[in-house]
């Protein structure tokens, strides 16, 4: 990075999830670690410190590094209860750049989501917008707050659709905030990225995380889902997602204030090639001809195949988690990644490319299990 950036205090939010662990890794590994201040929800700095070195070993930081980081790197706060803020004024005034990766990251009816993605953010976002030091507030959003019925691929736009347009609370949180901070916060240094789906690790795979991945999982276990094998599914590992984010952030000019980070066109992957990729990682033949494609109506039909072929799962969480999963998947989107591309950052790689890295990781791992991060 650029020597008028290594100096400057970065604050990160959601550092003990799995993209802002990610963040933080990477971060750490470029050498900016003592720059580095953490929001993190604890009753004490050495505890939020402890859930933070606890994340980080999943994201392959070294014991050395992570015993390096300090307790007074850390802001003890919550966006659920944003009592904080008064309080930790002061150091946030501090701040040179943040990378705001805190959300509730669930597709289930959780209660806090609202108050967490959209009250407590602005909350947030509100104090930093006060700062006369702060050059950047990254914001991260998601590609899907753009809603159904777009014509593929998806370029970004600040135009959302109503929240009861969207296809779960989480993305209509996402947008709403989005809103909120572009239309009613004219003092903040906003730029707001939007991954498109995002699962694994090049190097690591499954290990911080097994979100999505268990969806791939359970349609080739199943034989069957919503989409044929000939549409294309636009997927990013959470390390590429850390790095354009980390680039979008420190790079001392942007010629936009709203980014996609996706596979784009050149780099999507269709439900074929996953299959055939799966496939190779597991030793054995692709799904192929055996794959049907079928309704969203159809899939409780296939429930009496759960336990044999997907192993113990409560089959209601199954069948609501495939009809929403089904509900994105079957968008069939693309989103645009060339304003990414043009500031330099890095083509992302293919989904195929790291596939068998996350079934190596998973190994030993039921899909019942590795579900639970995306319906806590």
């Amino acid at each position: 990075m650029t020597s008028n950036t290594t100096l400057e205090r970065i604050l990160l939010t959601g550092a003990t999830g799995f993209l802002g662990g990610s963040v933080s890794a990477q971060l750490i590994a470029e050498g900016q670690g003592a720059n580095l201040s953490f929001l993190v929800r604890a009753e004490s700095r050495e505890q939020g410190l402890q859930r933070l070195r606890d994340n980080l070993r999943q994201h392959g930081v070294s014991e050395a590094a992570s015993l390096a980081l300090e307790p007074a790197q850390i802001i003890c706060g919550d966006f659920l209860d944003t009592t904080w803020l008064p309080r930790e004024t002061p150091r946030l005034m501090q701040i040179d750049r943040v990378i705001n990766c805190a959300a509730v990251a669930s597709f289930s009816k959780n209660p806090t989501i609202w108050p967490v993605n959209v009250e407590g953010t602005f909350a947030f976002a509100e104090v930093m917008s006060r700062s006369k030091r702060l050059k950047r507030f990254l914001h991260v959003g998601t590609a899907m707050c753009c809603g159904p019925q777009q014509a593929s691929p998806i370029s970004e736009s600040w135009v959302f659709p109503e929240a009861r347009e969207q296809l779960v609370d989480y993305t209509a949180s996402k947008a709403e905030i989005e809103r909120r901070m572009s239309a009613e916060l004219p003092g903040l240094p906003l730029v707001v990225a939007r991954p498109s789906i995002v699962v694994g690790h090049r190097t690591l795979g499954c290990q911080a995380s097994g979100s999505i991945f268990w969806v791939f999982r359970m349609g080739f276990a199943l034989e069957s889902f919503t989409c044929g094998l000939e549409e294309q599914i636009d997927v990013i590992p959470v390390d590429y997602c850390a790095e354009a984010l980390i680039g979008l952030t420190l790079k001392p000019t942007l010629e936009h204030d709203l980014y996609h980070i996706s596979a784009g066109h050149q780099a999507a992957c269709t439900f074929a090639e996953i299959d055939a990729a799966f496939a190779q990682a597991n030793g054995a033949a692709p799904v192929g001809e055996r794959y049907r494609k079928i309704g969203v109506d159809d899939l409780k039909q296939l429930a009496g195949d759960f336990e044999s072929r997907i192993g113990p799962a409560n089959p209601r969480l199954v069948l609501r988690a495939l009809r929403l999963y089904s509900g994105f998947a079957d968008l069939n989107y693309l989103f645009d990644n060339s304003r990414l591309i043009n500031e330099g950052i890095a083509m992302p790689p293919r989904f195929t490319d790291y596939l068998d890295v996350c079934v190596q990781s998973s190994s030993g791992v039921s899909i019942a299990t590795q579900m639970q991060a995306d319906f806590k």
